[in-house]
């Protein structure tokens, strides 16, 4: 078969060649939020809030980077144009078309030529000027009495038809959303058409407000388009409702533009927009769109803007348009962001306002539910999403990952990989073979061996005093109960988050590579209870329920490890305060200063684990001078160790030693 050659193309990362994305990221770009929090929810709303970092370069980006792109682009527009200008814009028009006339007016009067033409003209001409120098001093009272003026000058006529078009269009603009073919040089016929376009979209309109059948309606509305389509443009509605969502939103716009503008500039705008068409019908349908409409219009928002650009009228009408979208998509966006529901997102409005990256931004954001449910991390349950057995074990795998990682660029020793074999994981020093050790040939030791006595030569000859082995450690079998404070207090001091993340770093490094250890975990505040690993992200302290007791810890410590007859047993115990609480009669006590009552029934429990030979290894997380003295006394007892430790050394410190004590040497 005939081989095609392949063309590869390299280029540098950007950030833009993210790819499928990954799940692993995706969840580890939510565990400290998971930890934290407790919530899945809460923590899924940060990674959609802030986006993630992308392993290859680059970053993800978040909604909270939507957010601020749209406020910027919104505040932008606020500084650059200056609303008040549109009437500039029109006087400064009008001016230059009355300029244009008078200086016809002013040949005319001043003609030559034919006596009797010549008076004909200078008395056409007088009465023009005359008309114009009665004109009054506003915009709008211009317009109107310049509708019957019969104008001299062609080009001052044709600049007038088509300002006055603007005007026509603005006007229009306040219900449909592309209408130049419906104004654009309007004649006698344009406007009869019109005047029966407005007619029936009110027929229509009434209709549905009187619940006509909605199949009928739906033939109504068909027959409307077959009949009026070409004066909506090149995307005319395809439903009733949407010309309805369409004329909705075009007349909050309008609004929106009139309530941005001073009392008087409003006032102008609404004599410059009065009755432009000049039909009495006509202005009269409109007046009934207006008021069929009044109760779907959504409420119109005022616009502060200080800028400096001019702009004209219809510019202004798009303008208040994109402000009202922008103002809707941070919207869509905030209740995106408070839900986890991203759907409520119009991507297609995103990727206008923005641009595409805005899109594929919301895309991949999309598909990190998607990767998160693919991968098993996550399932949907109800309206809801919780977090599978799965997904936990990863975040224990990360969690002892980043415990790893750690201690590796602190030089605090190798973690030995685990290999399978009976007797437990190789180490990289050697020792001669003898008879019964695992046959873990050290092969360059053992060629070593054999040149060394017969000295360099082909073949190599073996003999069995040549053999040398990696040497191995015994695996013990242990039973550990790790016990938890959920006082409040660890949360205050932000130890929480630490404590959860060595529990399942500790159950991850258990289950993956001591498979025969055994691993509980207690929560205690006021009272102790066991806790599955699964639950364990979700934990969170006693937030009401004050209280250290360590005593009902220890008990149930004590019970669940004497299920265990074989190997060495012992207790982690996580803390950062003295015993607060103990058991009376099955209820907690509470006291703060600890009492001796407490004290002595916490040290009580201390020698019940000790005469069953379990081990108390104790970690705090505070130095206090009465809390050391206790946990001296544990340590007198039991004959365990007392670390004192900061939250962010914990994993590291729990993570060693429970390794380094888990090895003997086979073989001296």
């Amino acid at each position: 078969m005939r081989r095609f050659p392949t063309h590869h193309r390299f280029s540098e990362w950007d950030g833009s060649q993210a790819g499928e994305v990954d799940a692993d990221n995706a969840l580890g770009a939510m565990v400290d939020d998971l930890m934290e929090y407790g919530d899945l929810r809460w923590a899924m709303r940060n990674l959609f809030s802030r986006g993630m970092d992308i392993p290859q370069g680059g970053h993800m980006q978040g909604l909270r980077d939507m957010l601020k792109q749209l406020r910027n682009q919104k505040r932008q527009h606020l500084d650059r144009f200056n609303l008040g200008s549109v009437f500039k814009e029109i006087e400064k028009e009008l001016d230059e078309i009355l300029d244009l006339e008078r200086g016809t007016i002013d040949k005319w009067l001043d003609g030559e030529g034919d006596e009797l033409v010549g008076d004909v003209m200078r008395d056409v001409a007088e009465k023009n000027k005359a008309r114009l120098d009665e004109l009054p001093d506003n915009a709008a009272g211009k317009m109107q009495e310049l509708e019957d003026y019969e104008f001299l000058n062609p080009e001052a006529q044709k600049r007038y038809i088509e300002l006055l078009n603007q005007l026509r269009r603005a006007m229009t603009q306040t219900f449909f959303d592309d209408i130049e073919k419906m104004v654009n040089n309007m004649s006698k016929g344009d406007i009869d058409r019109m005047k029966d376009m407005l007619k029936d979209l009110n027929d229509l309109l009434s209709k549905k407000a009187k619940g006509v059948d909605p199949d009928a309606m739906e033939s109504f509305f068909k027959d409307f388009m077959d009949k009026y389509g070409d004066m909506f443009g090149d995307n005319p509605p395809e439903s009733l409702e949407e010309l309805i969502e369409q004329m909705s939103q075009q007349m909050a716009a309008a609004q929106s533009l009139m309530d941005s503008l001073t009392p008087d500039q409003r006032a102008q705008l609404q004599s410059l927009l009065s009755d432009r068409f000049g039909d009495p019908d006509l202005q009269n349908e409109l007046q009934r769109l207006a008021q069929a409409m009044s109760a779907h219009a959504p409420r119109s928002s005022r616009y502060r803007f200080g800028g400096r650009e001019d702009i004209d009228l219809e510019a202004a009408m798009r303008l208040m348009r994109e402000m009202r979208q922008l103002d809707e998509l941070i919207n869509q966006v905030q209740v995106a962001e408070r839900t986890n529901d991203l759907e409520r997102i119009d991507r297609d409005l995103l990727k206008e306002l923005l641009d595409d990256d805005a899109a594929e931004s919301l895309d991949d954001l999309k598909k990190l539910l998607d990767a998160l449910e693919k991968a098993g991390y996550i399932r949907p349950k109800g309206d809801k999403w919780e977090l599978t057995p799965r997904g936990s074990r990863m975040i224990g795998q990360k969690a002892l990952g980043e415990i790893y990682a750690r201690l590796r660029r602190q030089s605090l020793g190798n973690h030995a990989l685990p290999e399978e074999g009976r007797f437990g994981e190789r180490l990289e020093q050697t020792k001669s073979y003898e008879f019964g050790d695992p046959f873990h040939l050290h092969m360059p030791r053992t060629i070593r061996n054999a040149i060394d006595r017969d000295g360099p030569q082909t073949p190599v000859r073996l003999k069995h005093e040549d053999f040398e082995i990696y040497r191995s450690e015994l695996i013990t079998s242990t039973a550990t109960a790790m016990l938890v404070d959920l006082s409040w207090s660890m949360a205050l001091r932000g130890s929480f988050q630490a404590a959860k993340k060595v529990a399942l770093a500790l159950h991850n490094l258990i289950t993956s590579r001591f498979p025969k250890d055994s691993f509980h975990v207690i929560g205690f505040a006021a009272y102790a209870k066991e806790l599955k690993a699964h639950d364990l992200p979700f934990l969170q302290w006693d937030e009401y329920v004050l209280g250290t007791n360590m005593q009902h810890a220890l008990l149930l410590a004590e019970r669940l490890l004497d299920k265990h007859n074989a190997g060495t047993k012992q207790i982690i115990m996580i803390s950062d305060g003295e015993p607060t609480a103990h058991l009376e009669n099955g209820r907690a006590r509470f006291a703060y200063p600890p009492t001796a009552e407490t004290y002595r029934a916490t040290l009580r429990a201390v020698k019940r684990c000790t005469q069953k030979s379990i081990a108390i290894n104790t970690f705090m997380l505070d130095v206090d001078y009465h809390l050391k003295a206790f946990m001296d006394a544990i340590a007198r007892i039991n004959g365990g160790r007392v670390f004192f430790t900061s939250p962010d050394k914990l994993g590291e410190y729990i993570l060693v030693d429970y390794v380094q004590r888990k090895r003997k040497k086979l073989a001296r």
